[in-house]
């Protein structure tokens, strides 16, 4: 039985952190057809803009209490957030790339709702899965690469009995762990580091599993982890 486990270590920094997890097994995110989620993303990329408003990008409060929260802990220099990164690409007019299935659909949410969302494959997990600060010399490495690159001491990551799984909390994931046209039980998780925006993260969380489950099968559970529910079943 594999858990995902929350450890004190970051709730001293984020007493006020939800994490919405959705176990999905027994699904089909095979392509059956490159780019068919184009008009999901295209419309999420527009929706997105619904966020921005204020004149400076790093303004905007979806992207402000995540440069914030970088700042409580140690970080590769230049690490953003994941929605961040994606939303500076649609500011700039740039379109969001296709990849597979999963990531397809939880990109159109991550941008619909500016919440970082992120998955990884639960067949890979080497044990338990931890949301904690590492401590230094969890092996890690990233798609595009073949340099191990480890996390500080202390940087939040995601992580597992062999190594980082996603570092900076959710900046850079592991290619080891990452979602594949093969995965079938598939963990993933949106991030919301504050309790301003619970209602968001409650919607984001239902659309997101309801998008999976009609277009990939399989079933799903939802769980959301606070400060005083830290751990929950993932397979």
């Amino acid at each position: 039985m594999k858990k995902f486990i929350i450890e004190s270590e970051f709730w001293d920094l984020f007493p006020k952190a939800k994490i919405g997890v959705i176990v999905f097994k027994g699904i089909d995110n095979s392509v059956k057809e490159k780019g068919m989620y184009a008009d999901l993303i295209l419309a999420a990329e527009k929706e997105a803009m619904t966020h921005l408003t204020a004149g400076d990008f790093s303004s905007n409060e979806v992207i402000k209490v995540w440069r914030d929260a970088f700042q409580k802990f140690k970080t590769k220099k230049g690490a953003r957030s994941s929605i961040e990164a994606l939303l500076k690409r649609v500011h700039k007019g740039d379109h969001i790339g296709y990849i597979n299935p999963l990531v397809d659909i939880y990109n159109s949410i991550s941008l619909k709702y500016a919440l970082p969302c992120g998955g990884e494959d639960i067949d890979t997990f080497a044990g338990d899965i931890r949301l904690t600060k590492a401590d230094g010399n969890e092996p890690f490495i990233t798609l595009g690469t073949e340099e191990n690159s480890p996390p500080h001491e202390g940087e939040i990551v995601y992580k597992d009995d062999e190594g980082a799984i996603c570092r900076c909390w959710n900046w850079r994931e592991s290619v080891r762990t990452m979602l594949t046209e093969k995965t079938e039980n598939a963990f993933m998780c949106i991030e919301l580091v504050d309790d301003a925006r619970i209602k968001d993260l409650s919607d984001a969380l239902s659309e997101l599993s309801e998008l999976v489950k009609e277009n990939l099968g399989g079933e799903y559970e939802i769980h959301v982890l606070d400060i005083d529910n830290r751990e929950a079943v993932i397979g």
